[in-house]
């Protein structure tokens, strides 16, 4: 579930306590990019823009690609505003957004010291050549190793590996998604899915089954694992209830292999074992990838979450896009035993977080909490106490006045030390 080589914890601010901001300061950044082809990517209108006749064109049609539905505008603000300096947790930022296929590392205060890009068509021209592939021209997840190597998501259609200089390593074509996760061993979970008819679920129309499936350090598959069936053969079956009859029947978002810190509270949580985010049936639940079942499930008051992740305390931390109702999306941190909210930030007045779709969390070593609003194109820092203090709004932007913000897809914090530096660390 982690972008990087660094333990993926998140975990969100509640929202109740919201002392006074103090007076913010603008970091230093690097000037943004011209504007981007709004044809190419995936983006949203900028909040506060005025849209040219042609931009609220365009922006209609964005409105047809997945993750663009309903979204609402970012601000136009510094792209780096820290709010208090001495509050921030240190680290890099590692970021990837719907502007292009590239991964950005950067300091605290917004200078970048790396960048890594391949355009689709150095890998499968003919995937390029497909005008309805430009929206997809993206990372959707990206993964940064010790040494610079990086792997990227090309959301459904496969998986790169690329060295620091962004040289091609190796890819893998393939119906990759949303989420992956290096072990020890070197070999790479990922979401994969396969469309197909499945006659027990629909004679007729074709659904997008999930699976998860295992590739070696170099990039070749070793096993496939269908989360359909899993959840078939288990106690969990009945949560099949919820799900659709055709199309993109689960939506799994998330995939964390467990360490196994937690396996005295239940032999679900063993290591080895598997946590998944199913948006389609609202439900988090863990997979046991020898058996080949689902283990564990527990639904909630989320709905459509994303980015479920353990904290070292044994509790959840998860983003959860709609369950606080209407434009208002949260953080929650639950105990996985009782489902009781621990904490949370945002869903009410005064905490102002809505992403329809997408988003992120990630809980700091100070404590604070790295949040990802991703459809308004911003990240943000709060502590315990629902202080925020670092924003991040992205640079990146198309349309003829710059009305387009990209959709940040995540932004990760990593530790101070982490090996990798970049060209310009």
């Amino acid at each position: 579930m982690a972008l990087a080589a660094a333990p993926a914890c998140r975990q969100a601010r509640p929202a109740a306590e919201r002392p006074a901001a103090p007076s913010a300061r603008p970091a230093p950044v690097a000037a943004p990019a011209a504007a981007a082809d709004p044809a190419r990517g995936k983006w949203r209108r900028a909040r506060g823009a005025v849209p040219s006749p042609r931009a609220a064109a365009e922006a209609a049609d964005l409105k047809a690609i997945p993750y663009l539905q309903g979204y609402r505008p970012a601000h136009d603000r510094p792209v780096v505003v820290v709010h208090d300096a001495a509050a921030v947790a240190p680290g890099l930022d590692f970021y990837v957004s719907g502007h292009a296929a590239e991964a950005v590392l950067m300091r605290p205060d917004g200078r970048v010291l790396h960048r890594w890009a391949c355009p689709l068509r150095r890998l499968w021209p003919d995937l390029a050549a497909d005008p309805g592939n430009a929206r997809l021209e993206y990372w959707r997840r990206a993964y940064l190793y010790p040494n610079g190597d990086l792997l990227g998501i090309y959301e459904g259609l496969g998986l790169v590996k690329l060295d620091a200089g962004s040289h091609v390593l190796w890819s893998y074509r393939g119906g990759i998604h949303h989420d992956l996760f290096v072990t020890a061993d070197g070999r790479i979970w990922v979401l994969d899915r396969e469309g197909k008819v499945v006659p027990r679920i629909n004679p007729e129309k074709g659904i997008l089954e999930d699976m998860v499936t295992v590739l070696d350090p170099r990039g070749h598959p070793v096993e496939k694992i269908s989360i359909l069936e899993s959840f078939e053969r288990s106690p969990y079956a009945s949560l099949l209830r919820r799900m659709e009859r055709s199309g993109d029947v689960f939506h799994t978002n998330t995939l964390e292999v467990l360490a196994g810190r937690f396996a005295g509270r239940g032999p679900a949580f063993q290591k080895g074992n598997l946590l998944i985010s199913v948006l389609k049936l609202d439900t988090l639940a863990v997979l046991d990838p020898v058996r080949r079942t689902i283990v564990w499930a527990r639904t909630g008051p989320w709905r459509r979450q994303h980015q479920p992740t353990f904290l070292d305390n044994g509790d959840l931390l998860l983003f959860d896009n709609l369950g606080a109702g209407g434009e208002r999306s949260r953080v929650l941190e639950i105990d996985p035993r009782s489902g009781a909210v621990r904490w949370q930030y945002g869903g009410t007045p005064g905490a102002d977080l809505f992403s329809k779709t997408l988003g992120s969390c990630q809980r700091l070593p100070n404590g604070n909490t790295l949040i990802t609003e991703s459809e308004n194109g911003r990240a943000l820092e709060v502590t315990r106490g629902g202080r925020v203090v670092w924003e991040f709004n992205s640079p990146h932007r198309a349309g003829e006045h710059g009305e387009l913000v990209a959709v940040l897809f995540e932004m990760i914090r990593l530790p101070a030390d982490f090996p990798f530096r970049g060209s310009g660390g």
